[in-house]
């Protein structure tokens, strides 16, 4: 499996799937999220309301994920995941960097049930949510390349797709360190 960095819009990059960070009730809502329901069209909200009638009436939890169209973006699918907000307390941290590494799991095994051979990722949980940006990237990135053994076969391209300067420099000394 290919890990790489884009940096720019995710809404505008071209990959079977893209994971949208989500807030639970996947109604839409600022930062990434926001951005993918307004590219992505009616159709994301549309997808979004079922999943909330029918699989997550309750919300999508924490370090869980769940697909549907992407609507008018370049993919075929959005992986739809919401992230931890971030706790500077070490017992809390202690409970929460795993959350945040599930959100990147669950991720990558419901791409692989999709049939989804690219997959491109926003900084989850780096903006709104608090995590600083050079923890987040560095879970990130740990998580994808756990994960290569089990998905690599079924994921050919990772792709993280940083949104600023910080975010991009966070991703490469994640992947050379």
């Amino acid at each position: 499996m290919q890990i790489d960095i884009h940096p720019g819009d995710i809404t505008q990059f071209t990959a079977e799937a893209i994971v949208n960070a989500a807030n639970s009730s996947l109604l839409g809502g600022g930062g990434v999220d926001g951005a993918i329901h307004r590219a992505g069209g009616s159709r994301i909200l549309e997808e979004c309301r079922h999943l909330r009638k029918t699989r997550f009436p309750d919300g999508l939890e924490a370090g869980q994920a769940a697909a549907t169209t992407a609507g008018n973006l370049p993919a075929r699918w959005v992986i739809h995941t919401v992230g931890p907000t971030y706790a500077s307390s070490p017992e809390k941290y202690a409970q929460k960097a795993p959350i945040l590494a599930s959100c990147y799991r669950t991720c990558l095994l419901t791409a692989a049930e999709l049939g989804a051979k690219t997959i491109a990722f926003p900084a989850i949980s780096a903006g709104v949510y608090g995590w600083p940006m050079k923890d987040a990237t560095r879970i990130a990135v740990d998580t994808v390349r756990d994960m290569s053994a089990q998905v690599g076969e079924a994921i050919d391209t990772v792709t993280f797709v940083p949104f600023g300067r910080e975010a991009e420099d966070g991703y490469r000394a994640a992947l050379t360190g």
